[in-house]
């Protein structure tokens, strides 16, 4: 199996069995992670394709690319935080656990990562948003899809945090991470409200 930071490396073929394998990695952050990249990356072309008429898109596309970088390294960086709380589960069930303080560590930081993707996700719906209302019409289904693309990633990733604090009651970062998918949604509406 290809680690995460490898997965962008495979042929689309190779990563999708790869998805497909009955192993705990890669799965929903990665595949999340690696959505959101492909929605960065779709506003980067819709922008720098609309430059002649689009004064912001070179601006556009800059950050676009930025938050493709970003989300692409969180999928090493899920794997790794993932793997590390399923080590520490099977430890306290198979009765040598950590201990309740280092599985709450390990439970933080595997829901700290979904919890950026989630925001980055966000970030690019709404890049894509703007993206649909002033790029050339012909590449407004780009933006469009590329803000549904990274809406779906918030909310898998909002889902994520939500499972990785199952076990930490009342904990806020689950309703912020909701709050930033339901924005990421809105900006998709207002993307798909913009023409196509």
């Amino acid at each position: 199996m290809a680690s995460e930071g490898d997965l962008l490396a495979l042929p689309a073929t190779e990563l999708l069995a790869q998805l497909a394998g009955g192993e705990a990695e890669p799965g929903a952050g990665a595949s999340a992670a690696l959505c959101a990249a492909i929605a960065a990356a779709l506003v980067a072309k819709a922008a720098r394709a609309s430059a002649g008429s689009w004064p912001e898109a070179a601006g556009m596309a800059a950050q676009a690319e930025a938050l493709r970088a970003r989300v692409t390294s969180l999928a090493a960086e899920n794997a790794a935080a993932h793997e590390a709380a399923l080590s520490a589960l099977a430890l306290v069930h198979e009765g040598r656990g950590p201990g309740d303080e280092a599985l709450a560590d390990a439970l933080d930081a595997a829901a700290a990562v979904p919890l950026r993707l989630a925001d980055d996700a966000a970030a690019t719906a709404e890049l894509a948003a703007e993206a649909a209302r002033h790029s050339a019409p012909e590449l407004r289904p780009e933006a469009i899809g590329a803000a549904e693309i990274a809406a779906a990633a918030a909310r898998a990733a909002a889902l994520l945090v939500e499972v990785n604090l199952t076990a930490i009651e009342g904990d806020e970062r689950v309703g912020r991470a909701q709050s930033v998918a339901d924005a990421a949604r809105t900006a998709a509406e207002r993307a798909l409200g913009s023409g196509g």
